[in-house]
């Protein structure tokens, strides 16, 4: 169970040829034709007092750009998004609006099927960028220089809404493309044909943002420094550690982080190159568990289990999240504790633990090839330098209402800083920061001598 016939664990390479593995993994949801958007559009009732505005943590005025789309003005319908949210387009794919501005849709409540804002999104946004159009204008060039460290969700907002204020803007990223998780940490599905790279390409057409990757703080930057160079300091450095299970075996081979493994099939030019197990099991209840799964599932994997300690209703991931795995042949165990991981010559053979609450709760042992964690990232602090200690709060960089630390001049959003860890409250946390960073050079003094 769970080994090759020579008695090792079977992870292996090309489980599906090319061609399947292309069906596999084409886009997860194809968008709306213009027929079937300017159908859906007409559902909205344009709500005055719309719930679906408060729910959507950028504040897109949701009624007014599908208004627009069932008037024909895609160009305007877009704009109101971006103006918002200028990872629009991608939040429109991963976005959980089942339980953001879809959830709080008056439809919902009248026929239960809310209005497909998400996909409306999509359809505008896609609109102009297929286009090449650029509708913002760069303020004239301010004179000051910001500091953008983290080239994700966050810091892209951030040096978006700074650069048509007319700021200089500088992100250093420390790998070798931008976008962040939208770039490594998505279902390779959800995002396809470059997307990300793509919208990327269309932030920095504003003008005035510059991007140097290999560059990461605590190695070739620190904080000190870049607060001496630059009039203001935004973090977005993200998540950079997993959480370990802290049990026996998770140093065997065919044990790796779930982040690791959707990265290195985010960025695999062949997948039927990637090597995945024949029975795969994922332990946590969260997206990244979700996307892990499946994915894994897609690649050819024959038994793909995700293990929960708690109940489905806990599960951080979406119950069309879990809907959607368990479509694609996974398996979902909740109330399922994992003790150990067993191994033999040096690789992880089962997984076992307690399967249900309380007195009902039994041992049980799970054949695996390849265990994939996924109970969660923590922020590291190390690279912030002990000289620039900045506040935490609950593990993250403390912030006030506009985004600025505990240090002057410098604001930090996205999964550094404490929030839901989704793309859409990254952009909005970016956002806010950019509007805080130029109130203070409106008002106050630059931040380094």
């Amino acid at each position: 169970m769970g080994e090759s016939a020579s008695g090792a664990p079977d992870i292996a390479p090309g489980r599906l040829d090319a061609a399947t593995l292309a069906t596999h993994f084409a886009e997860a949801h194809p968008p709306l034709s213009a027929q079937q958007a300017m159908v859906e559009a007409n559902r909205c009732l344009f709500c005055h007092d719309a719930p679906c505005i408060e729910a959507c943590p950028t504040g897109i005025d949701v009624p007014a750009f599908i208004r627009k789309i069932a008037s024909g003005n895609l160009q305007g319908s877009a704009e109101t998004i971006l103006r918002e949210n200028i990872l629009g387009g991608s939040c429109a794919r991963v976005c959980p609006t089942e339980v953001l501005c879809q959830h709080a849709c008056v439809r919902t409540a009248l026929e239960g099927k809310p209005v497909a804002i998400g996909a409306l999104q999509r359809h505008a946004t896609d609109w102009l960028m297929q286009r090449d159009i650029q509708p913002f204008t760069r303020a004239a060039p301010s004179g000051r220089s910001i500091a953008v460290i983290g080239a994700g969700p966050a810091g892209l907002a951030c040096a978006h809404r700074l650069a048509l204020h007319g700021h200089a803007v500088k992100i250093y990223e420390a790998k070798a493309k931008p976008g962040g998780l939208n770039e490594y940490g998505i279902a390779a599905y959800k995002l396809t044909d470059d997307f990300a790279r793509r919208e990327v390409a269309f932030i920095l057409g504003v003008g005035g943002i510059e991007i140097i990757y290999d560059q990461a703080l605590g190695g070739t930057l620190s904080l000190s420094g870049l607060r001496r160079a630059h009039d203001a300091v935004f973090l977005a450095i993200g998540q950079a550690g997993v959480r370990v299970l802290g049990i026996e075996g998770e140093a065997l081979a065919g044990v790796r982080p779930a982040v690791d493994f959707i990265a290195s099939l985010r960025q695999a030019p062949d997948k039927a190159a990637l090597p995945v197990g024949r029975r795969v099991v994922v332990i946590g209840g969260g997206n990244t568990a979700i996307d892990a799964a499946t994915q894994a599932r897609l690649l050819g994997a024959e038994e793909v289990s995700i293990l929960y300690r708690r109940g489905r209703a806990a599960m951080s991931a979406t119950a069309k999240e879990q809907d959607w795995a368990q479509t694609h042949g996974v398996r979902i165990l909740d109330h399922a504790v994992v003790r150990r991981l067993r191994g033999r010559d040096g690789a992880v053979v089962a997984v076992a633990g307690t399967l249900g609450a309380g007195q009902a709760a039994r041992p049980f042992e799970l054949a695996a090839d390849m265990v994939l964690t996924a109970i969660g990232q923590i922020f590291v602090a190390d690279p912030l330098g002990d000289a620039e200690a900045l506040t935490l709060a609950d593990g993250r960089i403390a912030v006030d209402a506009r985004g600025a630390t505990s240090l002057p001049g410098v604001w930090a959003g996205g999964d550094c800083t404490a929030g839901a860890d989704l793309t859409v409250a990254a952009v909005q946390d970016g956002k806010r920061a950019a509007e805080a960073i130029h109130a203070h050079f409106l008002h106050g003094e630059p931040a380094h001598g």
